[in-house]
């Protein structure tokens, strides 16, 4: 019973982490207001929870859940999947420092810095796509190595 409760607490946190990247760009837009600033603030924060919580709970379904650790220590998806989770952290950072200076600046950012906090959260929604595929071939024991 755990395996199951894990893994489907994995599931609804990462597919939660791409509803998040998704509103941050749907609010995203040119002539964000304070209104926006707060919302996109409230929605990095919650990104920031999740995010968190998807490592942790992902972690302790890789060691402490049926398959254990062995099985994905050895597995070149797993890993795939974990650089890949990582790239969409880092490309987090950009925006993340973005809505940090708006807000402290207190004026709304312009076109050009909304477009360009906006060229890394396509890239996270786009990195989603190869991370499903990396745990649908990792789940079916695609990628063993040693």
């Amino acid at each position: 019973m755990l395996d199951l409760t894990v893994a489907i607490a994995h599931h609804l946190l990462v597919f939660s982490l791409f509803g998040i990247v998704f509103a941050e760009f749907f609010v995203l837009r040119p002539g964000l207001g304070g209104d926006g600033l707060t919302r996109l603030a409230r929605l990095d924060l919650i990104y920031g929870i999740v995010a968190g919580l998807i490592i942790l709970v992902g972690f302790s379904r890789a060691i402490f859940a049926a398959k254990g650790w062995h099985y994905y220590a050895h597995n070149g998806f797993f890993w795939a999947k974990i650089g890949t989770f990582a790239l969409i952290g880092l490309a987090s950072i950009p925006p993340t420092l973005a809505y940090l200076r708006w807000r402290k600046a207190g004026t709304p950012p312009n076109d050009e810095e909304i477009k360009r906090a906006r060229f890394y959260l396509h890239l996270e929604l786009a990195l989603f796509v190869p991370l499903l595929g990396f745990a649908a071939a990792m789940a079916r024991g695609y990628g063993e190595f040693g």
